[in-house]
């Protein structure tokens, strides 16, 4: 009974390394587009979230942020004395081409007006925002 039970263990550890070799691994191209959702105003949060997506941006990879949620205050310059560093950061990503999309949903909801978003950042519709989604090989995240 034991050498059975060797002999299954055995067989099951074999038969997952062979489908497991067969397996695609889920990797980045090295031009594959960025989407970043980013939802909160967590000063920390966001800076996480800018800083990993303009070392991405830098190495090449198409960067498209979406300003969701919380996150459209980062966007907006009635808030450039608590997200100056952040805002900082969008402006230069916008100026060396990043996309930058704010949820008119949410800037509705938290009364956030277009002429209050930082020069560049586009209000977002179904094309725009959808287009930037589901490009193909866009990889996502959210913060």
């Amino acid at each position: 009974m034991r050498s059975l039970m060797k002999f299954i263990a055995s067989l099951i550890f074999v038969l997952a390394l062979i489908f497991g070799s067969i397996a695609n691994p889920a990797l980045a191209g090295d031009t594959d587009p960025l989407f970043v959702n980013l939802t909160t105003d967590d000063s920390h949060g966001a800076n996480m979230a800018l800083t990993f997506a303009k070392s991405q941006f830098e190495r090449g990879h198409a960067l498209t942020i979406w300003l969701n949620d919380k996150g459209v205050f980062i966007g907006s310059k009635a808030k450039a004395a608590k997200f100056a560093d952040h805002q900082k950061m969008l402006t230069e990503l916008i100026n060396k081409g990043a996309v930058v999309i704010s949820c008119p949903m949410c800037m509705k909801h938290y009364r956030v007006k277009e002429a209050d978003l930082l020069p560049g950042i586009k209000v977002g519709n179904p094309e725009l925002t959808g287009g930037a989604l589901f490009k193909d090989n866009t990889k996502t995240l959210t913060w």
